[in-house]
């Protein structure tokens, strides 16, 4: 993912703004915390960053150590809106995790040694070249249901280090699910992004924000800037907080990514600046009001 590259969408289609029912010089701006789930100190910044700071929803993800603590705390907090992130890949060779589904029955899901394929370009290509798709619902199905087995109800489905899904089936399919669980889909690249919109579904306008893609040396001033100059229209930010601790710098190589976006999201700055710009802060669940029901 990267910071610039996907602009506002051509054509005479509504933005999406005005579909949500904003004024069309709005300025909307989910900021969701991606990674809910993979280890301790992610759930503990990110409920922080919900309860106290700036983010507006959270997307879980179900194959981590971290996940049935993540589900615990959202069982406290009906009032915080989740997505579930689809994982098919695992970065994290010291707190590895699989896939939900019984490993014989997804094969094609697996590396030569039976693991999850790590997200660097060649495991990503390995991965999307190999992947079945059959195998791939049954893997998703997995994740939601273990949601809905907690009794928990999420809004949208979006994707782990695999933009739009990486393929254009994979996407196809998401959207099929998301129509049959009533949920919506985070749709960023193109053409995705545009035959969504031609269904009259909201989808953002601007630029999407993988907060991995800024510099950690002066972020807290490149956010106050993207803030003033944010577009109007729906925009979103994929943020990744973490508490940064001793536990987390010895698993996670990208732990001050992580700590750098925990202190802005919750810092007093963020929120003067979003009241001094007169910016709306959205979850998807106006994004999934929007999206076709089952």
């Amino acid at each position: 993912m990267n910071e610039v590259g996907v602009s506002a969408a051509e054509g005479s289609l509504e933005q999406s703004g005005e579909l949500l029912d904003y004024p069309p010089d709005a300025r909307l701006l989910i900021v969701n915390c991606d990674d809910f789930g993979m280890y301790p100190a992610i759930n503990a910044a990110v409920i922080e960053s919900l309860e106290a700071g700036i983010a507006s929803s959270c997307s879980l993800m179900l194959p981590c150590s971290g996940a049935v603590q993540a589900m615990k705390l959202l069982s406290r907090r009906p009032q915080i809106p989740f997505g579930i992130h689809l994982t098919l890949v695992c970065e994290m060779p010291d707190i590895p995790w699989g896939p939900l589904t019984a490993r014989e029955r997804v094969p094609s899901l697996l590396d030569p040694a039976g693991k999850l394929f790590s997200p660097t370009p060649a495991g990503r290509a390995t991965l999307l070249g190999q992947a079945r798709l059959d195998e791939i619902e049954l893997e998703f199905r997995a994740q939601i249901k273990a949601v809905a087995d907690a009794g928990l109800t999420p809004t949208h489905l979006d994707f782990h280090c695999l933009a739009d899904g990486g393929r254009d089936d994979i996407l196809d399919l998401t959207l099929v699910l998301a129509a049959e669980y009533g949920l919506a889909v985070r749709v960023w690249l193109e053409p995705g992004r545009q035959t969504v919109r031609n269904r009259g579904l909201p989808v953002i306008d601007n630029d999407f924000l993988d907060s991995f893609s800024l510099a950690v040396e002066g972020k807290a001033a490149r956010y106050v800037q993207m803030l003033r100059d944010l577009p109007a229209g729906l925009n979103e930010w994929a943020v990744h907080p973490s508490l940064g601790d001793k536990d987390s710098q010895a698993v996670d190589d990208g732990w001050t990514v992580r700590r750098t976006d925990y202190e802005f999201l919750t810092s007093p700055q963020a929120r003067e600046v979003l009241q001094e710009e007169n910016i709306d802060v959205i979850d998807y669940r106006t994004i999934q009001r929007a999206w076709p029901g089952p």
